[in-house]
C-alpha cells in the first residue's frame, strides 16, 4: 500500500467517523476528537493487519481507542460512550456481512459460512477488546486529567 493509499484511507476515515458522529448527535464539541479516533483506530488496523490478522488487529484497535476514549472523556468532560461509539465504527465488520448476505443469496453456502465466521470473530473481537479495556481500574484518571482547583484562603 503506497503511501498516497494511506492518506486516502485516513482521509475516508475521518470524513466517515465524523458523518456516524452526525448521525448519532454527537455534541459539535466531541465530533473532531471522534473523527481523530476513528482515524487511530483505522490506522492501527491497517499497520497491525499484516503482520498479526484482521482480528488480533480489531482487537488491539479495539483496546486502543477505548483507552483514549477513557482518558479523553475525562479530559473533555464527557461520557466514554460519546467517544467510543463513532470512534470504534472503522472497525465494525462491515465487509464481511456483506459477503455474507451476499454468498448466502448466491447460494454459495461455503462462503457464506466461511464470512460468517470472519463476521462473528470480528465482532467477539471486539466486545472483548471494550471488556478487557473497561475491567481495568483507573481511579487515578480523573485526577492526573482534570484541573485541579486552589482552596480557597
Amino acid at each position: 500500500m503506497g503511501f498516497k493509499d494511506i492518506i486516502l484511507h485516513l482521509l475516508v476515515s475521518l470524513i466517515a467517523t465524523a458523518g456516524f458522529s452526525v448521525v448519532f448527535n454527537i455534541p459539535r464539541r466531541h465530533i473532531a476528537f471522534c473523527s481523530m479516533l476513528g482515524v487511530v483506530s483505522w490506522m492501527l488496523y491497517l499497520l497491525l493487519t499484516p503482520s498479526l490478522g484482521a482480528v488480533a488487529a480489531t482487537f488491539f484497535g479495539t483496546c486502543a481507542i477505548v483507552l483514549l476514549s477513557r482518558v479523553l472523556a475525562v479530559v473533555r468532560k464527557c461520557p466514554v460512550a460519546v467517544l467510543l461509539i463513532p470512534g470504534i465504527i472503522t472497525l465494525a465488520p462491515g465487509s464481511a456481512i456483506y459477503y455474507t448476505a451476499y454468498y448466502f443469496v448466491t447460494n454459495d453456502i461455503s462462503s457464506a459460512g466461511q464470512y460468517c465466521f470472519l463476521t462473528v470473530k470480528l465482532a467477539l473481537a471486539i466486545v472483548l477488546g471494550i471488556i478487557v479495556v473497561t475491567a481495568i481500574p483507573m481511579p487515578h484518571l480523573k485526577n492526573l486529567f482534570s484541573k485541579k482547583e486552589k482552596p480557597s484562603q
